[in-house]
């Protein structure tokens, strides 16, 4: 039996977790399918996976085999694409994955020119603010805003950094004050990025070096730009990037305070799978990015 149809159904049977949703998904029967691994097994000498009358799962083998299977399969489409991709255009799919926030605000509108560009390139865009694993989720790119961490699974390239603000509305001030230290935070309303039980711990770099304060939460969102709504509607002090509180601090809606303390500085960086041959749609993709909002962010409008 070939052994590539064979690691192909072995990969299918461990993602989608049975022989019979394995079946469906490459268009053969469960007994084909079962076949084709227990050949596999057979070649191997070793047994990749446990199977009872109610469930399969993987041995320990058989997950080792399955990270090298999966690398190897991949590795072959991306040479097949590129000797595809040098004869013609870039063409293919895209899967994009990107924050709420800085999706919709800018890179959706970036990823109309790439498009109209590229026009046999078919790009997916997908916003979210939970992170999620671009490979386990089948996302050939991941855009993210935070500090990069580094892992040997992912390629980590970094665009620029993302520089936040702490701002008010000029009704806020005037309400309650120009706050003069980071401790004012304690009691004064504040808008915080996540959840209420949790509080929020913001950390700056002040005259003195870095600093932390624990806020007096009166609002939160996992969506920076109802926190920037709040602001303006005069609820509190918030704590946002300057890509979307820009205009507002532009046009005097929102005015900044604690000039002294900057908070601890994000970046805008891809995330995707590393690759002998990166395909070159998803290289013509990087480039975009970086050209787009790396060497000049115009996105950042507060200089």
């Amino acid at each position: 039996m070939d052994k590539l149809v064979s690691l192909q159904n072995f990969i299918r049977v461990v993602e989608d977790g049975s022989f019979a949703a394995a079946a469906r998904t490459v268009g053969q029967s469960r007994s084909q399918v079962n076949r084709a691994v227990a050949a596999l097994e057979d070649d191997l000498g070793v047994q990749l996976l446990n199977r009872t009358t109610r469930q399969v799962s993987v041995t320990p083998t058989g997950q080792a085999f399955y990270q090298r299977a999966k690398g190897i399969l991949a590795d072959l489409g991306d040479a097949e694409e590129s000797i595809r991709e040098s004869r013609d255009k870039p063409a293919g799919d895209i899967r994009i994955n990107a924050p709420m926030s800085f999706g919709t605000l800018h890179l959706g509108p970036a990823l109309v020119e790439f498009a109209r560009a590229y026009p046999d390139i078919r790009v997916e865009l997908a916003l979210d603010d939970h992170f999620i694993d671009p490979v386990a989720d089948g996302f050939d790119m991941t855009v993210r805003i935070s500090r990069p961490s580094e892992t040997l699974a992912l390629i980590d390239h970094e665009i620029v950094p993302v520089r936040r603000v702490l701002c008010a509305s000029p009704d806020f001030v005037r309400e309650y004050g120009e706050p003069k230290d980071l401790r004012d935070l304690t009691h004064l309303p504040c808008l915080h990025y996540g959840n209420l039980p949790s509080g929020a711990s913001w950390k700056m770099t002040g005259p003195n070096g870095p600093a932390a304060v624990q806020v007096n939460g009166v609002f939160c969102c996992n969506n920076a730009e109802v926190l920037r709504d709040a602001a303006l509607a005069g609820l509190g002090i918030a704590e946002l990037p300057t890509f979307i509180a820009g205009p507002e601090l532009q046009t005097g809606r929102l005015v900044t305070v604690l000039c002294d303390y900057a908070p601890a500085e994000l970046f805008l960086y891809l995330l995707y799978p590393p690759s002998r041959q990166l395909a070159s749609r998803i290289r013509l993709l990087v480039e975009f990015i970086h050209d787009r909002f790396g060497d000049h962010p115009r996105w950042d409008l507060v200089q």
